[in-house]
């Protein structure tokens, strides 16, 4: 009769803790990725702000009349709303870090990660149709799918090289009790043989970094697809070559006592 010693044991333990760390480790490695990519961004779109400031206060005071001292002035007011928003968005990212799930305005959510992506998908020309009805707040910890949304935006920014549309919408899904999520976009769309592996670990459909440097957000999508099943949710694809590719992401109703029981995802998946 086989028998595992207590020295045995006690390794076996030992391993599964070091590994239960290092995932840990990797879920905030890629959360701090996420923000460092957001920062990126943002302080390009913030120094055009100052600027704007900057140039308008300089017009005020040149110019002695009062019309053009009431545009300047107007136009630094408008600037500077812009820069608080953008600058309490930020903050607002990285404050939520709550590892427990809540009810969470999905509307938003999408409105400020639209923020913070305005300048990105302005700058290559990609109209954004926002079609965000009322919905109810859905169960979720806030931070993380706002991730996997920053993913599916940024990767459908580059799926789109010479412009084209993005379309968010969000329903409720009343029959299923669920807030369906979509992102479309008008890009390059994705091979039918790809297509079924776009989740999988280590599957890339990118040959690396775009001009900007960017990825997505160091997620990936099999780590997309991790963080939604563990929120109870779904994730599904469809796509067509030369036409564009449509993300539609379910997350469940939030009911209050129900919050709090699911355990937090752990990410453990590369990028893709």
């Amino acid at each position: 009769m086989t028998t595992i010693s207590d020295s045995a044991i006690a390794q076996e333990s030992a391993s599964c803790d070091r590994i239960a760390a290092l995932e840990q480790q990797l879920a905030r490695s890629q959360r701090l990725a996420a923000l460092g990519e957001l920062l990126s961004t943002t302080t390009h779109e913030f120094n055009n702000v100052l600027m704007t400031i900057l140039n308008y206060a300089s017009q005020g005071l040149r110019h002695k009349d009062a019309a053009t001292r009431d545009k300047a002035l107007d136009k630094i007011f408008t600037a500077a709303k812009r820069a608080s928003k953008i600058t309490s968005t930020i903050l607002a990212v990285a404050r939520n870090r709550s590892n427990n799930f809540e009810s969470t305005n999905l509307k938003q959510l999408v409105a400020d990660t639209l923020v913070l992506l305005e300048r990105e998908l302005s700058k290559y020309r990609i109209a954004v149709e926002a079609h965000l009805a009322e919905v109810p707040e859905v169960l979720a910890m806030g931070n993380q799918i706002q991730q996997v949304l920053l993913n599916l935006l940024i990767n459908s920014r580059q799926a789109m090289l010479s412009g084209g549309r993005l379309i968010i919408r969000l329903e409720h899904d009343d029959k299923a009790d669920m807030v369906d999520l979509v992102v479309r976009d008008t890009g390059c769309g994705i091979p039918a043989d790809k297509l079924p592996h776009i989740f999988e670990p280590f599957f890339t459909t990118k040959s690396g970094p775009d001009e900007t440097g960017m990825g997505g957000t160091g997620l990936g999508l099999a780590s997309c697809r991790q963080i939604i099943e563990a929120h109870r949710g779904r994730i599904r694809v469809e796509s067509t070559v030369g036409k564009g590719t449509q993300f539609t992401i379910k997350l469940p109703v939030a009911k209050k006592e129900i919050a709090g029981a699911i355990a937090p995802p752990i990410l453990t998946e590369p990028r893709s």
